[in-house]
């Protein structure tokens, strides 16, 4: 009897801690942290965008080959994330000649954007120039020669996901998240997509979040335009994104989501 009695104190103590431990952790799950910046300072187009863009070929983004440099959407978008996020400028130190610069820009695109955002003084150092606008103005050809091909847009690891529905409860918390993310200095690059239409296929990169009384409005930096800047919007009561008609895209409603945020994406 004694036996039995020891077992069940035993086993009452540990079901006790059990329960203890299992509202310690309910209760520290149900905080919201509070979520760092993730850069010292917000992207800015004339400064953080490349001074070249993605071709269309009449109208619409035609085949390789066609134009001078055209289906680099996903690859123009990644860029500019990558330079923001693991690279830093510096005017006034001694420019380098074609083969250092060509070093360095890969060094910046071997990083994925999905890796935590490096301190300034731990970033890849770019001389000569004071940001990668005046950088990609002036070694454009080396550029679209090193930051990847038009196959790095077909083959972009999160082209999975729109093939299944995106749901309106989906779409709303995309918005929030990206909103959040670009208040923390964290641009985030998305695909916009309409399937199996296809009417479009595009990649841009989200920098500027603003709240109004029927949604929030996006600023972005768009890889078919480097002159100025483009938007979207969510609609709050809709809960669906809207991209206005452009040179490439009639305008309309279109699925979200953000990419190079993980290894599924």
């Amino acid at each position: 009897m004694q036996a039995i009695r020891d077992f069940l104190r035993v086993w009452a103590q540990r079901w006790r801690w059990g329960v203890l431990l299992s509202l310690h952790c309910l209760c520290a799950c149900s905080v919201h942290p509070v979520l760092q910046p993730a850069n010292h300072r917000p992207f800015r187009f004339e400064r953080d965008s490349l001074a070249f863009e993605n071709k269309l070929a009449s109208g619409r983004q035609g085949k390789e080959g066609e134009d001078d440099y055209t289906l680099h959407c996903f690859v123009i978008t990644r860029s500019a994330r990558q330079f923001f996020q693991f690279a830093r400028f510096d005017g006034d130190a001694p420019a380098l000649d074609d083969e250092g610069y060509r070093k360095l820009v890969k060094e910046v695109i071997a990083h994925d954007p999905s890796e935590p955002t490096p301190p300034r003084s731990q970033r890849i150092v770019i001389p000569g120039y004071w940001n990668l606008h005046a950088f990609s103005k002036a070694r454009e050809d080396l550029l679209k020669d090193e930051l990847g091909s038009a196959m790095d847009s077909f083959m972009q690891r999160g082209n999975w996901r729109m093939v299944f529905p995106f749901s309106h409860e989906h779409q709303e918390e995309t918005a929030l998240s990206l909103a959040a993310e670009i208040r923390r200095n964290r641009p985030p690059v998305v695909h916009l997509v309409v399937f199996p239409a296809l009417s479009i296929d595009h990649a841009v990169l989200l920098y500027g979040a603003a709240d109004t009384p029927a949604g929030i409005r996006y600023e972005v930096y768009d890889p078919n335009d480097s002159a100025r800047p483009a938007s979207l919007f969510y609609d709050r009561s809709r809960r669906s994104f809207n991209f206005p008609a452009n040179k490439y895209f009639a305008g309309g409603e279109v699925d979200v989501y953000e990419i190079y945020r993980s290894a599924e994406y």
